[in-house]
């Protein structure tokens, strides 16, 4: 026998094959033929294996949008992640405001308490973008994949032997239906005894090929309890990687928030604006801890007569530092929040900044940043 005559009669074997398992399956929908039932508890693997799909892609689907709001950054991570290439590194929405941020601040002028603010704000959101892309990583690690692993790996094959099963149930009921017709034949003396036999044995190998593939899917089901514990110890993984990322942005924007606090609430950056009516001052730190109203200050009033006066005349005054302020260069001078220096003004010099010093330190100082002592 050649090998075309092999394939030949190899593609009739297996055209029949096919060709029984849709006439059984065709008559059993319209109930012309009997079907044999999976016993309970193979049932209740499936329902559960079934049940476990399901759920699990929708968390995996759910979990990705969470991660990566942007649906044109999932796709295209993808398709890279399909291609084996890495995605090219982008800023992240938190990262991308932080520099905006900055840029914005470093315009306005770092000087400036706005500007000041803005940088402030600019690197919280920087660090806060950074812990997002650790919880992305962490989480893709510890738990998508795990996940996506069950679905292509795991799942897949358990539908494959479940179509095998299938298969092997269609020809077992194939044959039982091929014996029935055969002994109603034979006593009808239609045909010879060999062929019930014949038929006897077809039933006994289905039913052999059955039981085993029975098994085989029984076992491999069996495996799905494993598969949740697997997936809580996942679990458990993402609930520690988000407690950390939240933990992380707590920090950062309680610091921040610590920052701003100690700025004053009314900052007049230039000498056009009035004097005459002092702003209400607010405490971020007195609000959260007791709820109650602002408390009018007058010291804003106070203040800025005050630094009239120190530049209208040639004299020097002790000034108290707000908060913290960095040198933009080397003309300026660093303030430490609460230290005291000495204030005095220069001719010709913008009317937000005066000369400070500090031993034998010295640079010019924003005037927003200081309180004029007594």
């Amino acid at each position: 026998m050649n090998i075309m005559d092999f394939n030949v009669k190899k593609f009739a074997a297996d055209a029949g094959t096919f060709l029984s398992r849709a006439v059984q399956f065709t008559e059993e929908k319209l109930g012309q033929a009997e079907k044999t039932e999976l016993d309970a508890h193979l049932e209740n693997l499936l329902s559960k294996a079934e049940c476990t799909k399901l759920w699990t892609e929708k968390i995996m689907k759910q979990t990705e949008v969470l991660l990566q709001p942007n649906p044109n950054a999932r796709i295209e991570e993808f398709v890279y992640e399909k291609l084996d290439r890495k995605a090219p590194s982008r800023m992240n929405n938190p990262e991308l405001l932080g520099q905006y941020m900055i840029d914005a601040g470093n315009e306005f002028g770092p000087g400036t308490a706005y500007g000041n603010a803005l940088i402030k704000c600019g690197e919280t959101q920087k660090r806060i973008g950074t812990a997002d892309r650790e919880l992305i990583q962490t989480s893709a690690i510890n738990f998508l994949t795990p996940l996506r692993n069950f679905i292509e790996g795991d799942y897949k094959t358990i539908t494959k032997e479940r179509k095998l099963l299938q298969n092997k149930r269609l020809d077992l009921d194939a044959a039982k239906t091929r014996l029935k017709k055969a002994k109603v034949a034979e006593a009808r003396a239609a045909i010879w005894a060999e062929e019930v036999t014949k038929s006897e044995q077809e039933v006994r190998m289905t039913q052999s090929e059955f039981d085993r593939q029975a098994e085989i899917t029984r076992l491999l089901l069996e495996g799905i309890s494993s598969t949740h514990a697997h997936h809580l110890r996942c679990l458990n993984d993402f609930v520690e990687a988000q407690m950390t990322y939240y933990a992380q942005c707590y920090q950062y924007m309680l610091d921040l928030q610590k920052q701003l606090g100690s700025f004053p609430s009314t900052f007049l950056s230039n000498n056009n604006q009035s004097s005459s009516t002092p702003a209400p001052s607010v405490s971020a730190s007195s609000v959260l801890a007791s709820g109650s109203a602002s408390l009018p200050s007058v010291s804003n009033s106070v203040n800025t007569s005050g630094f009239s006066e120190l530049k209208a005349s040639s004299g020097s005054r002790k000034a108290r530092v707000l908060y913290d302020y960095d040198a933009a260069n080397s003309s300026e001078l660093s303030l430490l929040a609460d230290e005291v220096i000495t204030v005095y003004s220069v001719p010709g010099m913008d009317s937000d900044w005066l000369m400070g010093e500090r031993g034998n330190q010295k640079g010019k100082v924003p005037i927003t940043y200081l309180e004029l002592l007594n």
